[in-house]
C-alpha cells in the first residue's frame, strides 16, 4: 500500500484498517495480538505519527464484547485476553454497543484502502457461511427429519415406551 499521511483520519478507522489489512495478509491467522496490530498501525503510517489513541482503542474503544469506557465501536472482537479479530455480524457484543460503527464509512477512507470494505464483506460472508458447517451440532440440522415419516410422534414414542414399567 502507498503510504498515506491523512491527519483527519479518525483513530477508529485506522484501527479498523490495519487490522483489515493483517486479515488479508494473514487469512490463516483467526485473530491478532493488541502489540500486533499497534505494530501493524505504526508501519502503514495512516498518518504522520502513531497516535497514542490507536492503542487504547484497540484495547476498549473499538471491541465490541467490552463495555465501552466511553468509546462504543464495534469493529474489533476480543477472542481471548489480548487477541483481537474484526468483528462479525452475528458476535455477541456488549448491549450499550447496540447501533455502533462497524466499519469505516467509505468516504472517511484514505485513497487507496476503498477495496478493504469489499474485502471485508466477502470476508465475513464467506465466515458466517462456513460456520454453520464448522459446527458439529448445527450441521445436524435436518438429520431426524425421517424419524416419524411412516407414524405419528406421539406413536413413535409409544413404540420406543413399550415394555418399560
Amino acid at each position: 500500500m502507498p503510504v498515506n499521511v491523512r491527519a483527519s483520519i479518525k483513530v477508529a478507522d485506522e484501527v479498523w484498517i490495519v487490522t483489515a489489512l493483517l486479515h488479508r495478509e494473514r487469512p490463516d491467522r483467526p485473530d491478532f495480538s493488541i502489540d500486533e496490530i499497534v505494530d501493524r498501525a505504526a508501519r502503514e503510517h495512516l498518518t504522520a505519527d502513531l497516535r497514542p489513541g490507536v492503542y487504547v482503542h484497540v484495547v476498549q474503544h473499538c471491541v465490541a464484547n467490552r463495555p465501552p469506557n466511553p468509546g462504543r465501536y464495534r469493529m474489533l472482537f476480543e477472542t481471548a485476553p489480548d487477541r483481537r479479530r474484526l468483528f462479525r455480524v452475528g458476535d455477541p457484543y456488549n448491549a450499550a454497543r447496540e447501533g455502533s460503527k462497524i466499519v469505516p464509512e467509505v468516504d472517511d477512507l484514505p485513497h487507496g484502502y476503498n477495496g478493504l470494505l469489499t474485502w471485508y464483506h466477502d470476508w465475513e460472508a464467506a465466515r458466517t457461511a462456513g460456520a454453520e458447517a464448522d459446527d458439529s451440532l448445527l450441521a445436524l440440522r435436518g438429520t431426524g427429519k425421517g424419524l416419524w415419516a411412516d407414524e405419528h410422534a406421539d406413536e413413535y414414542v409409544r413404540r420406543l415406551r413399550e415394555g418399560w414399567e
